[in-house]
């Protein structure tokens, strides 16, 4: 199969997506990650078209699936699209929804969700392709032929707009959030009735279904954990040659200098404390050891070897009575 050119729409879409990244503070791996691989899976580029399945072999077609028992039409049909506007349409719905998801859960989490909604997306629409044909659809449904994203991206819409009480808009609708999908899955049928409703359906219900499952399930998400892991695995080359070659920062704690005068500045309020040789600013207890001021007049550092009248074998004395070093 031939790599495809773009006929400008990618382009516009690589921009935004660019100028969307830039603009965030913390950029979110995971949603670009996906934005790319749709992408690269699309144009089919020279040195990924000998690896990539063809369109005719990823078709999400239910009984193909259960008669050959085909995970890879299962998994793999969510990642392709019919042509430029279908890619473009859901990667710029999935930068809206992933950068959203992505920042306000992690990266970990936000992979674990994604996969999660994957499986369980296309596994609802099979077992809803499946049981329709007890009502006599197997021509519309049950042997249909989709791809694409939008299953994924129809459950993420449930699990965004399910902590808000906020209304948004629909297709030029103000509905409610949180029938956002349900309102917007009725008018695409609509407008383009050939799109796959069963799909659309299938990532509602998987975005209800994952919800309810994490509401009812208090511990650590074993996806996550996983993740996670091979995440820790994955980075340790990185870490063990910034823990061998990096440079530490110096750590400075405290708002003062110990035993030496500050140059270059005034300090007319200040004072030196004369159990620890701290330079305070304005309290009269030592910001350092907690040592009361003894002279409650300020007066200017003036730089000096010695401490007050204090002896270094006073002063050595003094500290470790303080520190219990």
């Amino acid at each position: 199969m031939e790599n495809r050119r773009s006929r400008g729409m990618v382009p516009l879409l690589a921009l935004h997506a660019a100028y969307e990244f830039y603009r965030l503070e913390r950029k979110p791996p995971v949603t670009a990650g996906l934005i790319v691989a749709n992408t690269l899976i699309y144009l089919r580029p020279k040195f990924l078209d000998a690896i990539l399945p063809n369109l005719d072999e990823v078709w999400f077609n239910p009984h193909l699936i259960l008669k050959h028992k085909d995970l890879k039409r299962f998994l793999l049909s969510a990642f392709y699209h019919l042509n430029e506007s279908h890619l473009v349409y859901n990667m710029m719905s999935l930068l809206w929804k992933g950068v959203q998801l992505e920042s306000s859960m992690g990266s970990v989490e936000f992979a674990s969700m994604v996969a999660t909604l994957l499986g369980m997306s296309q596994g609802i629409t099979l077992v809803l392709a499946k049981s329709l044909l007890f009502f006599d659809y197997e021509k519309a449904y049950f042997r249909e032929y989709a791809v694409g994203f939008s299953g994924v991206l129809f459950a993420m819409k449930v699990v965004l707009n399910s902590q808000t009480d906020d209304y948004t808009y629909v297709h030029g609708l103000v509905v409610p959030a949180r029938h956002a999908a349900w309102v917007e899955l009725i008018l695409i049928q609509m407008i383009v009735p050939g799109v796959s409703f069963l799909g659309h359906l299938g990532g509602i219900l998987a975005g209800i279904l994952y919800l309810r499952l994490k509401r009812s399930y208090r511990g650590p998400d074993p996806l996550t954990t996983i993740i996670r892991g091979l995440t820790g695995v994955l980075s340790w080359p990185s870490r063990l040659a910034r823990s061998l070659f990096g440079f530490r920062r110096r750590q400075i704690s405290g708002r003062g200098t110990t035993g030496v005068s500050r140059r270059g500045r005034s300090f007319s309020g200040a004072w030196r404390c004369t159990a620890c040789t701290f330079d305070n600013t304005q309290l009269n207890v030592c910001e350092m050891c907690g040592t009361e001021r003894d002279v409650p007049v300020l007066s200017p550092i003036r730089p000096s070897s010695r401490s007050g009248n204090l002896s270094l074998e006073e002063l050595r004395l003094r500290r470790i009575e303080r520190f219990g070093r």
